[in-house]
């Protein structure tokens, strides 16, 4: 979800009956709407080089990393590259798709403004779930050294996000109610349950160890009920918690970021090279799942020239909730969605018609001071605006970014602190 308003189906019929040049001639169209903004690569390339300085240290340099390993990292790591710039090149080309399809939107922060009677094409998540889709496929053709019981659940884990990729596309183009959203990754989830050989366990935290007697409960089908629940909450959760330009894709961008470090951390650690394969499989998703959402952030960060759609939210969240269950690090990967929790319960009420859910559960805009004003709807948006007082969309969006990050160097201390103490 963005913070746009879709234009009626009344009054797209009305526009195609008496524009017939529109409809005849498509090339009309390319002339009529300017073409996008270019990207914002100076913002990207600080991203990055910001990242992949600790990133790379810790593969390289801080823990010993078999170079068979390594190889594959850095193999995935270059495809993940070419998609950056594909990904990019792509946007622009698709954008004017989009418009001769009708796909856009008006952005409602900027209403009363000049830029919120702009078409801003939408939609534009295909793009970066195509190009990901494509990596992850030559990855496994060119490079996969994972034993055949991981090769089934790689597949799997790319139908899931597949499916939940066309999925998300048709809600944005037949714009489905929310009752409806809620359900859809449940049919997305199914191929990654079936194909879920795994372990089905969990450890007992050692001051519970003398309560329970196990220091090992095996849970059967109550586990993957569980995953099941997990996979639908990260879908949905990305999709909720949005509003902002940039808010979907950058959410995105940290909560990845701070996957990897997580998985390069564990497999330093451990000598065990199953667990080092788990978390091996999660960077093989996720490197591509950051390379392609830093080239949609782009051209998404404030002030947007493309809106992402349902489509990419609901991809990356299940993308994220597959690495994190196949990688067996879904207690740390909640953690890391704590905003994405908090957004949830102040949302609980509106979502489930406790208290009437208007249809853009926005902030309110002033058009002549451009700052934006929290209203009393249930979400982590309007929440920081009533504790913060009126910000601009920007800086708006740049402190939850900061308190979504904040939020996964918390998942780390914790698991520095509690390590040997509590598991």
């Amino acid at each position: 979800m963005a913070a746009r308003k879709r234009a009626s189906s009344r009054a797209i019929a009305t526009a195609t009956d008496t524009d017939t040049s529109k409809s005849e001639t498509p090339t009309s169209q390319e002339h009529a709407d300017p073409p996008i903004a270019p990207p914002k690569s100076g913002l990207i390339f600080k991203l990055c080089l910001f990242f992949a300085i600790p990133y790379f240290y810790l593969l390289f340099y801080h823990y010993k990393i078999e170079s068979e390993l390594q190889r594959s990292i850095l193999i995935n790591a270059g495809l993940s590259l070419a998609g950056f710039f594909i990904t990019q090149k792509m946007i622009p080309v698709a954008s004017r798709y989009v418009l001769r399809r009708n796909l856009f939107g008006y952005d409602i922060n900027k209403k009363g403004t000049p830029q919120g009677t702009i078409k801003v094409p939408e939609s534009l998540g295909i793009v970066v779930g195509a190009v990901f889709l494509v990596l992850a496929i030559l990855f496994q053709y060119f490079n996969f050294t994972a034993d055949s019981n991981w090769l089934v659940e790689y597949n799997a884990a790319l139908a899931s996000i597949c499916f939940m990729l066309l999925l998300g596309f048709v809600d944005d183009v037949l714009d489905v109610p929310w009752r409806v959203k809620l359900i859809l990754p449940s049919f997305a989830a199914l191929p990654l349950l079936m194909a879920y050989a795994g372990h089905t366990s969990i450890i007992i935290p050692k001051p519970l160890v003398p309560y329970v007697g196990l220091e090992i409960l095996d849970l059967g089908w109550i586990y993957k009920l569980y995953m099941f629940l997990l996979a639908v909450f990260c879908t949905n959760s990305i999709n909720i918690h949005a509003g902002l330009n940039g808010l979907e894709v950058g959410q995105t961008v940290v909560i990845a970021s701070a996957i990897l470090l997580h998985n390069i951390m564990q497999i330093g650690a451990s000598l065990d090279p199953e667990y080092k394969q788990a978390h091996a499989f999660s960077i093989y998703l996720v490197q591509p799942l950051l390379a392609t959402s830093l080239a949609l952030f782009s051209y998404n960060w404030y002030p947007s020239s493309v809106f992402v759609g349902d489509t990419y939210t609901y991809f990356a969240g299940m993308t994220m909730a597959v690495v994190g269950i196949l990688g067996h690090f879904s207690e740390t990967l909640l953690i890391f969605f704590l905003p994405q929790v908090l957004n949830f319960l102040l949302s609980v009420p509106q979502l489930f018609g406790f208290v009437k859910c208007p249809r853009h559960r926005l902030p309110g805009f002033n058009p002549q001071t451009g700052l934006l004003t929290g209203t009393n709807d249930g979400t982590l948006v309007n929440f920081f605006l009533r504790l913060f007082g009126k910000m601009s969309e920007g800086s708006l969006c740049a402190a939850l970014l900061v308190f979504q990050a904040i939020a996964c160097c918390l998942c780390f201390v914790l698991r520095y602190f509690l390590t040997g103490w509590y598991k």
